[in-house]
């Protein structure tokens, strides 16, 4: 069975960088050949308040600006954090600066701390926000069509009428929307009915067991499951040696605060073969977007020896 060609991303970890780390790796991955880059959504970067981070929207902007090829948006946007107008209108303006390269992630929010400290509504509960995120959905579709949209009654937000120009540079509806997570029982229909890429993280088991139950949501909504891009990626440390690559992960957690614990499905380390061999059966289950989490300080071995992995499963 040939495989599908696999498409590389990479999520540009914006905390504890500099900008000026973060729009070189940028530059340059896209210069590679790079098909999506990527950066967080989140005012806290581990819900620590003395970690620097850069702020999701204005970054992925400037990183649009300064790139030609690659598809930019948020890994994901938190849905809690602004108005679904607010985020429609900034992902068309995000199209129009790229040429028509821009993604809308969105997902429903989960670090309580940094709503708390903020003053921002969390929700009482992980199903509010989700339903929360439906509505904001549906909103920001209508929106991305040039349709006329209100809030549905009693709903959460409280739209009356709203219209946008200008639309997608594609056209109404054309610019796709990143859903992430992988909660069954809210999280994939919302993905089935408002996804063109759907990103989660796991293992094999895991995402095969998810991806039967977003067949049924679609099934159940007579939506086509083959329409969505599948998508995922750990973070990924690239070495000639296993060791080596290991010493380099476990730095970049301890410049974050963190501890690796040694889960094989958090984080991927060691040689392009190895990393290759890890992404096969990804593949062979449809997940052909590859996105590579990738902190600072930014890694360019591991950019560069990404490519090498692609070729590797090229000529698998």
């Amino acid at each position: 069975m040939s495989l599908p060609r696999v498409r590389l991303g990479l999520d540009l970890y914006p905390v504890e960088s500099s900008w000026g780390d973060l729009r070189d790796v940028a530059v340059r991955a896209d210069a590679l050949g790079y098909e999506s880059l990527w950066t967080w959504d989140h005012l806290y970067g581990h819900d620590n308040p003395r970690q620097t981070i850069f702020e999701g929207w204005t970054s992925i902007a400037a990183i649009g600006a300064l790139t030609s090829r690659a598809r930019v948006g948020l890994l994901v946007g938190a849905n809690t954090l602004r108005n679904p107008a607010i985020v429609a209108k900034m992902a068309v303006t995000l199209d129009h600066i790229t040429g028509g390269r821009a993604v809308l992630g969105l997902g429903s929010g989960w670090r309580p701390r940094e709503h708390r400290d903020h003053g921002i509504a969390f929700g009482s509960r992980p199903g509010e926000r989700l339903i929360w995120l439906g509505e904001a959905l549906q909103l920001i579709r209508g929106l991305l069509r040039g349709e006329t949209v209100s809030s549905p009654p009693g709903g959460h937000y409280a739209f009356v009428d709203a219209s946008h120009r200008p639309l997608p540079v594609g056209g109404p509806g054309k610019l796709p929307i990143l859903i992430g997570g992988g909660g069954e029982r809210r999280t994939l229909p919302v993905v089935a009915a408002y996804a063109d890429i759907w990103h989660h993280r796991g293992s094999v088991r895991s995402l095969r067991e998810k991806l039967e139950v977003l067949h049924e949501a679609c099934g159940a909504i007579g939506r086509d499951p083959a329409e969505i891009e599948l998508a995922f990626g750990p973070q990924v440390v690239i070495r000639s040696d296993a060791l080596l690559a290991l010493r380099t992960l476990e730095s970049s957690y301890r410049r974050l605060g963190l501890v690796f614990n040694g889960d094989p499905d958090e984080a991927w380390f060691g040689e392009p073969q190895a990393i290759a061999d890890r992404m096969f059966p990804y593949l062979e289950l449809g997940f052909t977007h590859f996105v590579a989490g990738l902190p600072a300080p930014h890694d360019l071995e591991t950019v560069d020896g990404l490519m090498e992995v692609q070729q590797l499963l090229a000529h698998a």
